[in-house]
């Protein structure tokens, strides 16, 4: 039985550092591998681009990465995946995805775009954890870079949720939620009846931006259902050659 969790959740940029300026996904495929978490909560995955799949991976040792960048990062650690198509444009798309050492048993799409300019989603994942009696509901999500967008697109993850969770199920939520003022969480947690973790163990949300000098805290995991033990901001000077969000880590152990 699997009591305890680890989980991440990590802004991809697509595969990219900050500003584009180097391919960097064979880099976040070994640093998220080393983190050894059982659930990963991915943010602006391109599972489709010609051009990027063309320029970037040639030659059979990277040949998998065509089938899109979940896959590739998923492997052989994660049997389950799972993504939501959010963005969409003629090269491709991108989106938000899911990667799981456990059997995801369901998995739903919500477009949560609060305007037209900006296409973001929530993708919701059942996972089965051996042991459990009631599946986890897994959220990935990433809101709009406008306060009054995220507020009105936390009202509508949680109209989904209060409507398709049953209110004792294990829940976590996670991603990039682009609030660095964290009144909009606030509101969107006391509804829900769940905690930030890094409010709950440190007493505040953690910095994830720029990930080399972390300044806004831009990221979030709440939960619902689990005890918080311990509670992590991977970032530093070599993620310049990463990303720009940090990763953050969580391990949870359920109630």
């Amino acid at each position: 039985m699997h009591n305890t969790l680890r989980i991440a959740t990590f802004n991809i940029h697509k595969g990219f550092t900050h500003f584009n300026a180097r391919f960097s996904l064979h880099h976040q495929r070994e640093l998220l591998r080393k983190l050894h978490a059982d659930i990963i909560f991915l943010q602006e995955v391109q599972d489709a681009h010609t051009k990027h799949s063309k320029q970037f991976v040639s030659g059979a040792h990277f040949g998998k990465f065509n089938a899109g960048q979940m896959e590739f990062l998923a492997d052989e650690v994660w049997q389950d995946y799972a993504y939501g198509k959010n963005a969409v444009y003629p090269a491709g798309h991108h989106g938000n995805a899911l990667l799981s050492k456990f059997p995801i048993i369901s998995t739903h799409n919500e477009n949560i775009s609060a305007h037209a300019t900006e296409e973001r989603g929530m993708l919701h994942s059942e996972i089965t954890v051996p042991g459990w009696d009631a599946p986890l509901h897994a959220f990935c999500v990433h809101l709009g870079l406008f306060a009054h967008w995220r507020r009105q697109q936390l009202a509508s993850v949680a109209d989904y949720i209060e409507q398709h969770v049953p209110p004792n199920a294990p829940l976590i939520i996670a991603g990039d939620f682009n609030d660095w003022s964290a009144r909009s969480g606030q509101v969107f947690a006391a509804r829900l009846h769940m905690r930030e973790v890094f409010e709950h163990h440190a007493g505040k949300h953690a910095r994830s931006f720029p990930s080399w000098l972390p300044i806004l805290r831009l990221d979030r995991i709440y939960v619902r259902g689990f005890d918080v033990k311990h509670v992590e901001v991977h970032s530093g000077a070599h993620f310049i050659k990463v990303s720009d969000h940090a990763i953050l880590t969580a391990t949870l152990t359920k109630l």
